[in-house]
């Protein structure tokens, strides 16, 4: 098996209104369809990232809340690429984002800092 490229990511929110929010006018992220699906009394949001990646954000009632941060067993982080990590820091300050202090990657000598979706889901910038 070849596995070609990573399709989508999935997120589960607990408020769908204020996900949404936050994924397409603090992250810009582009609308591509909004479904609501009555029978599981669930929204699924499909965003574009960028030319080619996709996240689904997902509402579903009564999800669990993620046990820790960030070292819960899964997923640990999402990370974005950007061109320059100062100005995506301010972007997200100026709409009130809460944004860790700058990294630097150990191994590649890039910077990179961390910040928080709505649920706590820690989301990373990771400079080009």
């Amino acid at each position: 098996m070849e596995l070609n490229k990573i399709h989508h990511i999935a997120i589960i929110c607990s408020d769908y209104r204020k996900s949404k929010d936050f994924y397409v006018n603090i992250l810009g992220f582009k609308i591509i369809s909004e479904i609501y699906r009555e029978e599981r009394k669930s929204y699924k949001l499909n965003l574009s990232v960028g030319d080619k990646d996709q996240i689904e954000l997902f509402s579903f009632p009564g999800s669990p809340e993620r046990p820790s941060y960030p070292e819960a067993v899964g997923l640990r982080h999402l990370a974005f690429e950007v061109d320059n990590l100062a100005v995506s820091i301010l972007e997200l300050e100026k709409k009130g984002i809460a944004v860790e202090l700058i990294r630097i990657d150990e191994l590649t000598g890039k910077n990179f800092t961390f910040f928080s979706d709505p649920d706590g889901l820690p989301l990373e910038l990771y400079e080009k």
